[in-house]
């Protein structure tokens, strides 16, 4: 008879093979019927875990038909086996890293402003925040007395100051923050005490800017715009007073936000001018501050200029202020001469302060006529006072008897010293016609174009100073060339010059051309 196997080590092998992710079902060997095992094999492997509950041993084959049958036998157990066997198990996901820490607590958490509604608080970030980052705060209130504690935030916090809105005028709150990421929740950081949802009272006060603590000048037709900011709570009541009287809602607007108030005049009058007073009450506190404003203009001319005294080579004048001066100090007089003669007015006093002057250095057997311009902070007056009175000077002190000559006839008809040169000029670019005449009397000078006289078109400027005459051309088109000419005219003839002015048109890039 064969020797006996031990089916103990048959079940220590196959415990192990539970463990694997895809187990295969190990084959079944025949056992023998008669059943202990060796006393000997089963110390073999006396640690082994207990198996399954061995089957009922098989008897050995006696031949080999026999043996086929048994095998046969054998495997249909082993099939039924392996379909009462559990399915293979599927593979576990990897196991995700734990969790990082959550921040440090957040930093200085106060109150940065209060209303009747809300409550507005700020605070710094934690100071160690770690390598979860930071997602964001949540804002938590409750009632001073409870602990219960609602977050006011829906989404989390980003930045480190939040308005927590919508709340009951007196109430105590107490308030904290608590700082979140991937690691979970900080520590909170809480206010010291309830917070009193109630607007803080603030003396108002006005902060009138430097440059309005003195007069404010502006010209008539200025737009007037200022700004004049003011604190206080809750928002003051602001008001405006001119000279003492309500303001003209017509002439001037006011503006008033929580922190300022405008004055605005859109075009600005001499009766704008006055005190004006702000005025910010909060309750039963107020202040006020006050601002000048000046509105000015020119000034008008002197009321009068008479000659006083004529000696020599000077003249004595004298003037009176003019009647408006503007709105504004008269800051000096401008005093002109002229030259009965050529009547033309020259400059002799600017910037002066005085009602009188002496006018020196005047040529003997000239006649002179006097004007007086008024100056103040604007610019010197449209118009001038002229003395009604002339200054003659005349010859004294000298018993001269020239001789007699024939008196020389200077009167000449007009001659061109220079004449006039043909021109090209481009088109836009100004361009001018000079030449010069002579004659006595003076004559008159006419300009033509082309035989047309040209008169008063601003697009042409004409002078003639002391016989140089000048056409100033003003930025020329297409149709301004031609000829040009000069005529100068006096009671004993007349004289004429002409030229060409041909105007071209501007130069053409060649890659302008090809484009």
């Amino acid at each position: 008879m064969p020797s006996k196997p031990a089916p103990m080590k048959k079940a220590a092998k196959k415990e192990p093979a539970k463990k694997e992710a895809a187990p295969e079902p190990a084959p079944v060997e025949p056992v023998p019927v008669e059943a202990a095992p060796a006393p000997a094999e089963v110390e073999a492997a006396p640690a082994a875990p207990p198996a399954e509950e061995p089957k009922a041993p098989t008897p050995p084959p006696a031949d080999g038909n026999a043996m086929k049958e048994t095998a046969a036998a054998v495997e249909a157990p082993a099939d039924a086996e392996a379909a009462e066997a559990p399915a293979p198990k599927e593979p576990k996901p990897p196991t995700p890293p734990p969790p990082g820490k959550p921040t440090s607590v957040p930093l200085d958490l106060f109150v940065e402003d209060k209303n009747d509604t809300s409550v507005t608080i700020i605070w710094s970030q934690p100071e160690v925040v770690g390598d979860s980052g930071l997602d964001g705060y949540t804002i938590e209130v409750c009632k001073d007395g409870t602990e219960d504690w609602k977050a006011v935030n829906e989404d989390l916090q980003k930045s480190c100051r939040y308005v927590i809105k919508n709340q009951t005028t007196g109430d105590r709150l107490k308030i904290r923050v608590v700082a979140l990421n991937a690691g979970g929740r900080s520590l909170p950081v809480a206010l010291p005490e309830a917070v009193l949802v109630k607007e803080v009272a603030d003396r108002p006060k006005v902060r009138l800017p430097r440059f309005l603590r003195q007069r404010y000048v502006a010209h008539v037709g200025d737009k007037i715009n200022l700004t004049i900011p003011f604190s206080g709570k809750p928002k003051p009541v602001v008001t405006w007073l001119k000279n003492g009287q309500p303001l003209d809602t017509k002439r001037v607007n006011i503006r008033s936000s929580e922190r300022d108030s405008i004055l605005f005049i859109r075009t600005a009058e001499r009766d704008d001018s006055g005190v004006y007073e702000m005025c910010v009450k909060v309750e039963d506190f107020d202040d006020k501050a006050s601002l000048i404003l000046q509105i000015v203009e020119l000034s008008g001319p002197p009321a009068s200029v008479k000659i006083v005294d004529t000696w020599g080579f000077n003249v004595a004048l004298e003037w009176t202020p003019p009647k408006d001066n503007g709105n504004t100090e008269i800051t000096g007089y401008a005093v002109q001469k002229a030259d009965k003669k050529t009547g033309d007015w020259f400059t002799v006093l600017d910037h002066y302060h005085r009602l009188n002057a002496t006018i020196s250095d005047l040529i003997m057997g000239n006649t002179y006529k006097f004007r007086v311009f008024s100056e103040n902070k604007c610019g010197m007056s449209e118009s001038a006072t002229v003395a009604k009175e002339e200054a003659n000077i005349l010859k004294t002190g000298i018993d001269y008897k020239p001789p007699e000559y024939k008196e020389r006839d200077y009167t000449e008809a007009p001659k061109f010293t220079t004449n006039l040169n043909d021109r090209a000029t481009t088109v836009g670019y100004s361009t001018k016609l000079l030449c010069s005449v002579r004659g006595c009397p003076k004559p008159k000078v006419i300009w033509m174009k082309n035989q047309m006289i040209i008169g008063d078109d601003p697009k042409y400027r004409q002078i003639c100073v002391q016989g140089i005459c000048s056409l100033e051309i003003r930025k020329p088109g297409n149709f301004d060339g031609g000829v040009y000419s000069c005529k100068a005219k006096n009671s004993h003839g007349e004289a004429t010059v002409s030229c060409k002015l041909e105007v071209k048109q501007p130069a053409v890039p060649a890659d302008a051309e090809k484009k």
